[in-house]
């Protein structure tokens, strides 16, 4: 038999709910969150966080706005332990916030959970136990009735022990494990059964938590799953719906989200979506397809940098690069065609307006980028891409025509170095190509004087020997063109000309850009540029860029 053999494996049983509500709904607020980092999260690690560790990442997460963190096992782990009793002891636990903590359903692990607790001014006590078929015959040996008095008696130490400290605010949860492998029917008997024993109420809720423990359907029958015990539960007021999704198949933010329009209100997941095999729902995610909605994800993302920084000291676990959202190339185009889109929106872009701009679905700003990461230029960039590197990092504004003639050059040293070019890098071949403003010629000194027209004198050297040219014209760019030509012979033909101002205010340099043709080739016309603080100077200046660098070219043909 081939070892690459689907026989193997058969489909998941799909749920019937012709009438299924949840493709109907749409989003309108956050769940409430639950980070379950330094649990499941740290369960998930080759080197598990240390109790300073941990306590880095609760800082970041209080920081970033969690309400309900799952602190640990401690009942299994001596270092979760010891975490839940610095939480307690150093009273690092806002008013506002409630740990949570894990269990199995037996009676010296509760014990020791609620040990754990002790003085605690909140907390939730999350106990579980298998319910699926294959656990239930594999794993347990039990039948229904026995699985289902395994979760009444988890339910019950948990209520008899928490009678004990009374001077905390308990709050149970309730996870059939393995409930999306798990019949149906029999789940909710099970989750009835718990429910009977710790009698909820509206003002005393319960958490009721679906988890996909190891996913192994589509995200469209997992929200049927939970539309199915949200109506078997009629809607009940005294149970929080919450789901807890895992990634087999890479489905866990779809899921989630399919799950929220079924009925959950409450999430549990984790900070980049680490977490067993291949991880939990991913948060960030989830909060920033949110947020992207225009619906407030009630969680700071703001400064993805700082939670990445901190997730990968704390797991050891490196971001990708192309994370959604936060990954360092996220707002990254190298493609032209992109470049161009996103350079030509940005630029029509404006403030307090929804925000409309081609192949970038939020503004990076909002998660503390700023534009030198939106457009990178190498080997499959265009035009587009280098002139939105030298708009963004220098102000220049390089007409369509130099954007033309430069894109060949830039691509060209990409292709050579292999890789990504800087924008320090296509300013110096920018520079190469167009300014030659020194030799042979260059500008010593001009006078221009108006008198319903342009008479120009300039003081040039040319060939190390200075000379002075006269000329009369429309304009001084007009009125010089022409003194060369009188001096010269040859014949100049502007086909086009630009110029901006580097900066605001009366001392910014002008840039000055400017495309000749000459009697000699008509059809080749070469562009110059040049810089000067004098915007008459700069004109001059890139007229004699273009001749020297023409110059230079019939050298290097010769």
């Amino acid at each position: 038999m081939m070892q690459f053999n689907h026989r193997k494996y058969h489909a998941s049983p799909v749920v019937h709910l012709p009438d299924r509500q949840w493709p109907n709904q749409v989003f309108t607020k956050a769940p409430r969150w639950v980070s379950v980092d330094l649990r499941d999260g740290n369960q998930a690690l080759r080197s598990p966080m240390t109790v300073t560790r941990k306590q880095q990442l609760w800082q970041l997460l209080i920081k970033l706005g969690f309400k309900e963190i799952e602190v640990g096992f401690p009942a299994a782990s001596q270092p979760d332990y010891d975490f839940v009793r610095w939480l307690i002891e150093q009273d690092q636990i806002p008013a506002d916030v409630w740990i949570q903590v894990l269990t199995q359903a037996r009676a010296d692990l509760i014990e020791r959970t609620f040990t754990a607790l002790q003085g605690a001014p909140r907390a939730i006590v999350h106990v579980y136990n298998s319910i699926s078929p294959i656990q239930r015959s594999r794993v347990f040996n039990q039948d229904r009735a026995g699985i289902m008095k395994l979760a009444m008696q988890g339910a019950e130490w948990v209520a008899n022990t928490a009678a004990h400290y009374s001077d905390t605010h308990w709050r149970f949860q309730y996870s059939p494990e393995s409930f999306s492998q798990t019949e149906l029917d029999y789940a909710v008997e099970v989750i009835q059964s718990v429910l009977n024993v710790w009698q909820p109420t509206s003002s005393q809720p319960c958490i009721i938590n679906l988890p996909a423990t190891v996913e192994s359907n589509s995200p469209n029958v997992f929200a049927d799953q939970v539309e199915y015990v949200k109506r078997a539960l009629n809607h009940d007021d005294r149970v929080i719906l919450s789901i807890h999704t895992h990634n087999d198949r890479g489905c866990a933010v779809a899921a989630t989200e399919l799950a929220l329009l079924a009925g959950a209100e409450r999430v549990e997941g984790t900070l980049l979506g680490n977490g067993e095999r291949t991880g939990n729902v991913d948060i960030m995610t989830l909060a920033m397809n949110l947020y992207s909605q225009g619906i407030d994800p009630e969680l700071d993302m703001s400064n993805p940098d700082e939670i990445i920084t901190v997730i990968e000291d704390c797991t050891g676990i490196a971001c990708h690069p192309r994370h959604p959202w936060v990954g360092e190339l996220v707002y990254t185009a190298f493609s032209g065609s992109h470049q161009d889109a996103i350079r030509k929106c940005l630029q029509q872009q404006t403030p307090n307006t929804t925000w409309q701009v081609a192949y970038l679905p939020i503004d990076p700003r909002d998660l503390g980028r700023d534009y030198s990461a939106v457009i990178r230029v190498n080997s499959q960039s265009g035009k587009a891409g280098l002139a939105f590197v030298l708009e963004r990092e220098y102000g220049l504004l390089l007409p369509r025509w130099i954007q033309q003639a430069l894109a060949p050059i830039v691509q060209y040293e990409t292709e050579q170095q292999g890789g990504m070019i800087d924008a320090q890098r296509i300013r110096t071949l920018f520079e190469q190509t167009f300014i030659c403003d020194q030799a042979p010629v260059q500008l010593l000194g001009y006078q221009l004087q108006r008198n319903g027209h342009d008479d120009m004198t300039a003081r040039l050297m040319v060939n190390h020997q200075e000379i002075i040219i006269h000329g009369t014209g429309s304009g001084a760019l007009a009125a010089f063109i022409a003194a060369w030509c009188n001096w010269s012979g040859q014949l100049l033909d502007v086909r086009d000309y630009y110029e901006q101002a580097l900066g605001a205010g009366t001392d910014a340099d002008a840039v000055a850009y400017v495309l000749l043709a000459d009697d000699a080739n008509q059809n080749a016309a070469i562009a110059g540029v040049a810089i000067d603080r004098d915007t008459v100077s700069a004109a001059l200046k890139a007229v004699i860029s273009a001749v020297n660098l023409r110059q230079l070219q019939l050298v290097t043909s010769d």
